[in-house]
């Protein structure tokens, strides 16, 4: 028996969001990293570990989030992004940083740094 709805889970794996949640999960968590990604998308699916990793380490301090970006092509024209994989490091709903491309787990990790 599968317990498919378990909605306290979201917090030690990424959160999946849309541009119909984006705006109320960034009200509701004061510290979310969203990784902004492509199924089609290599490097994308090349720092999915790493982010993973990431979100079960720091469960309850920071929300992670994913966002598709051709399937909620909003959040990426909010925030102009123009390449995947990007990284928003958001705090109290502000930016606070930004990373592209693929970043080493440390780097993630140091910029994270500031959202605590």
């Amino acid at each position: 028996m599968s317990g498919e709805s378990s909605p306290s889970t979201e917090s030690n794996s990424p959160v999946t969001l849309t541009d119909a949640d984006f705006d109320s999960v960034v009200t509701k968590n004061p510290s979310l990293i969203v990784d902004c990604w492509a199924p089609w998308c290599g490097p994308c699916r090349a720092i999915a570990p790493a982010i993973d990793e990431l979100a079960r380490s720091y469960s309850g301090k920071i929300t992670f989030g994913k966002v598709n970006v051709d399937d909620s092509p909003k959040v990426a024209q909010k925030f102009g992004i123009m390449s995947i994989p990007t990284l928003l490091f958001i705090r109290n709903g502000q930016l606070v940083e930004q990373l592209v491309g693929v970043v080493p787990k440390k780097t993630i990790e140091e910029k994270l740094q500031k959202l605590l």
